[in-house]
Parts: structure tokens; C-alpha cells; sequence
């Protein structure tokens, strides 16, 4: 097939790849401009600008996709389909109309839950025991369109990075599947009940409260790992924690316990296992607390 490939960060990287090894003609891949990222603030390509050079293909760095000539330019690729993954801008109409089968996408939630920005992140932080891949034809609202395949996994103890990697290879792989046959994964109304929507996370609920107990807590861990990180103060500096678990063992929120950084949440508490200082890099609390004090009785901030 004539595929037109839309798509921006690492989660898009793998559906490109197995596009390509299955096949298909990519005539066109766009992508989000290139951003200010690093120290000096230089621009950068996305993940997938980066791999379509790589693989020779054509890449397009629109800012937006409302302009009439940038409509008309991707109408003149004469694609059979649109893939969309993460892409990250609107579609507007004449672009979802444009390719023979619209334009189809990667949605990392089993639809209708969590349609929105940061679908993996809120299905870890409402403590989802699954989660999945969605392979669904576009239309003008978000996330509504009808549903032509899934794919469910369990969450587990998996961080948003482990679980967006996994995800970014299953919805890959359904992706190749349900264009190998279009004609065997029709598309089918989304059903009314059961949609939540998965609004973009915001730094600030990288906080930790530790009041809200801590398996709460623990689920805030994995799902800001790897960014933007579940973090506490103590003593005016910023923890970041990598990884925790929940032990059963009552304090008042926010004390540590012990001496090895155990804190109270409550009814239970949180045991970091892998903890960061801003400036440094990931430690266990072992090594951390061999050159810094943290004692029992103390307390931290969330």
C-alpha cells in the first residue's frame, strides 16, 4: 500500500520500521518541526525524522497542517492510507479525507478509556490491572473514531517507559496486521459507555503527596518514570524516586520510619529502592545515605 506516515517521538519509531520491513510503499513521513532541546538549546529532529533519513525516505516538518498549500501538497501524494502515531498535531479535515481508507491510528488505550494526551500515564495512575493498543480510523473528535482491532496487556509493575515500549511494538505489530487485510478488520462504533479522557500530564503532579497513601504513591512512581519523575524536598532539594514499593507499616505521611528511608504514608508506607538527587545520577538508598543523613523521625516534604 501507498502509506503516508505520521508520527513524532520514540513511541512512533517502531510502527515506521515494521511498516517499511512488511513492505508497504512510504511515500511521505511527517513529523513535528525540529526542537530546542539539550543545553545549548539547539534544534533537534524528532525520533522519527531522525529514522526516516535514515531509512532514505521523504520527511515533512510542517508546523501545522492548516494551510491550503500544505493540505493540497499531502492530497498529491496519492496515498492509499494515513498511519498515525503520536503525531501530536490536528489532522484537519481535508488531511483525514485525503488517502483512499482515511487515516488510521496508534492509540496506546483500549478505547473508549483514556482517549487523550497521556493514555499510559493515567491508566498506571488510576491503578488499571490492563491496559493496550487501539488501531482506529480518525475523524474530527478526539479519539472517537471506530475501532479495527486491539490489544491488551497487563500493567503489572511497569513503569510509563516500559509499558510505552511495549505498547509502541504491539501496536506496531497490529498496525502491519490489520492493513495486510483490510477487509477483515472492519470498523466498529466505539461504545458510549465506559470513556475517561487522559489529559496531559502536568509537572506539577510530580509532587508527591504522601496523604494519599502508599499505593497511590507507587503507582505515581511508575507512571512519572521515566519523565517527569515522582519526586520530594528534603531540607530545601529535590528526590526524584526511580522505583518504590509498598510496605505495610503505619507512620504519619511524609516521616521517614527508619533509618534505610522509609516513609510514612499513613495507614501504610513506600520504600524507594531507586532514588535520584537533582545534579546526580540514580542510587540505591544504601549508597545514597552512606554520604547523606536522612534519619528516622525526620520528615520530607511532598
Amino acid at each position: 500500500m501507498r502509506i503516508i506516515y505520521m508520527g513524532t517521538p520514540d513511541f512512533a519509531v517502531p510502527a515506521l520500521d515494521a511498516l517499511v520491513q512488511a513492505g508497504h510503499d512510504i511515500v511521505a513521513v511527517y513529523s513535528q518541526p525540529p526542537r530546542p532541546a539539550g543545553r545549548g538549546k539547539g534544534l533537534r529532529a524528532s525520533p522519527v525524522q531522525t529514522r526516516a533519513e535514515a531509512l532514505g525516505l521523504a520527511i515533512y516538518t510542517p508546523a501545522s497542517l492548516k494551510d491550503a498549500d500544505v493540505q493540497a501538497a499531502f492530497a498529491a501524494l496519492d496515498a492509499d492510507v494515513a498511519v498515525v502515531a503520536a503525531y501530536g498535531l490536528i489532522l484537519p479535515r481535508a488531511v483525514l479525507d485525503a488517502p483512499r481508507h482515511g487515516c488510521m491510528n496508534i492509540h496506546a488505550s483500549l478505547l473508549p478509556r483514556w482517549r487523550g494526551a497521556a493514555p499510559i500515564q493515567r491508566a498506571i495512575l488510576s491503578g488499571d490491572n490492563v491496559t493496550g493498543v487501539t488501531i482506529m480510523d480518525m475523524e474530527a473528535g478526539l479519539d472517537t473514531g471506530p475501532m479495527r482491532a486491539k490489544h491488551v496487556t497487563p500493567i503489572e509493575d511497569k513503569t510509563a517507559g516500559s509499558l510505552t515500549a511495549e505498547l509502541a511494538q504491539a501496536g506496531a505489530e497490529l498496525m502491519v496486521e490489520v492493513l495486510d487485510d483490510i477487509a477483515l478488520h472492519p470498523p466498529m462504533a466505539q461504545p458510549e459507555a465506559g470513556v475517561t479522557y487522559a489529559s496531559k500530564i502536568d509537572k506539577a503532579e510530580s509532587r508527591i503527596d504522601f496523604a494519599r497513601g502508599a499505593h497511590q504513591v507507587e503507582r505515581q512512581v511508575r507512571a512519572f518514570n521515566p519523565f517527569p519523575g515522582a519526586f520530594f524536598e528534603y531540607r530545601g532539594e529535590r528526590f526524584r524516586i526511580l522505583a518504590a514499593h509498598v510496605e505495610h507499616h503505619a507512620g504519619p505521611a511524609g516521616a521517614l520510619l527508619d533509618d534505610s528511608l522509609l516513609i510514612g504514608c499513613g495507614p501504610d508506607a513506600i520504600r524507594p529502592t531507586l532514588i535520584q538527587r537533582a545534579g546526580k545520577g540514580a542510587m540505591t538508598p544504601g549508597e545514597l545515605l552512606r554520604g547523606y543523613e536522612m534519619p528516622a523521625g525526620s520528615r520530607v516534604d511532598g
